[in-house]
């Protein structure tokens, strides 16, 4: 029987995911999971991380998805690699599959930094494991990874403050911090799928010289290209252009917010839990 593809993030930004997932490939059916009631995940240490993410994609795979992407920095940064080589190969159906949003994001470097010297905005949790810099060490080892964490921009996002005058401090504050660690920075990762809501008010900020990178459309087009390469995978999709909304919080607000990043769309989110 066929099933669809599970999306999970910690609370809200993966919903920027999956807005851009859903552009791209509208054919298949998608679970967005989302912790709030647990979230946020990057002050967390690496194992409670992997711990809630385990039981996130265990729950996911319960309700029949064969894939399931982590739209998740945090997560994939501290729970994706255990998940893959340790859980996987020994569970009921090694033939599932479980992807990230970070190795994607590397791989497109290769293409917009011209200079070879890159920054990275991201939660702490994702700068406190390195997670981009030691990747991009991996596939362009010339390249200069700088980073930034920027602790208050998930909380400014969720309360509606994305465009408010009291964003433009903590925005500027980071951006300036991490051009000051290097003057050649011509590409900017958004290492956290809250962040794309926060990008107008960065360009004005920034010089055209400097490029923003958010993630959504990077991973959109890597899925596409997974599925083609994988069509025993892509077989196992149903493909009605469903989405079903999870969240462990309260659905209604859930719902609410869920309009500000998926650009006015209206949701009905339901109650569930993962523990």
């Amino acid at each position: 029987m066929n099933a669809p593809i599970g999306v999970f993030d910690s609370g809200y930004g993966g919903l920027t995911i999956l807005k851009e997932i859903r552009s791209l490939l509208p054919q298949y059916d998608y679970i967005y999971l989302g912790d709030n009631a647990r979230a946020p995940y990057g002050s967390r240490s690496s194992e409670v991380v992997y711990k809630f993410t385990k039981q996130a994609v265990d729950k996911l795979f319960g309700m029949g998805c064969p894939l399931v992407i982590l739209a998740c920095n945090t997560a994939s940064a501290r729970a994706l690699r255990t998940i893959q080589q340790q859980d996987l190969p020994f569970s009921d159906d090694p033939t599932r599959r479980v992807l990230g949003v970070i190795r994607p994001t590397v791989e497109s470097i290769d293409q917009l930094s011209h200079s070879r010297h890159v920054g990275v905005l991201a939660t702490r949790g994702t700068v406190s494991a390195h997670s981009y810099k030691v990747e991009i060490a991996k596939l362009f080892p010339e390249v200069k990874v700088s980073e930034e964490a920027c602790p208050m921009w998930v909380p400014l996002v969720e309360n509606g403050e994305s465009n408010s005058p009291g964003a433009d401090y903590f925005i500027r504050k980071h951006l300036f911090q991490l051009i000051n660690q290097d003057d050649d920075i011509d590409a900017i990762i958004l290492g956290c799928t809250h962040y794309p809501l926060l990008m107008p008010k960065m360009k004005r900020l920034l010089t055209p010289s400097i490029r923003l990178i958010p993630q959504g459309e990077i991973v959109a087009k890597s899925l596409a290209d997974y599925l083609i390469r994988h069509p025993e995978m892509e077989q196992r999709l149903s493909k009605m252009g469903h989405t079903h909304f999870l969240t462990t919080e309260n659905p209604e607000k859930f719902s609410d917010l869920a309009s500000i990043f998926l650009q006015g769309q209206t949701i009905n989110a339901e109650h569930t839990t993962i523990d």
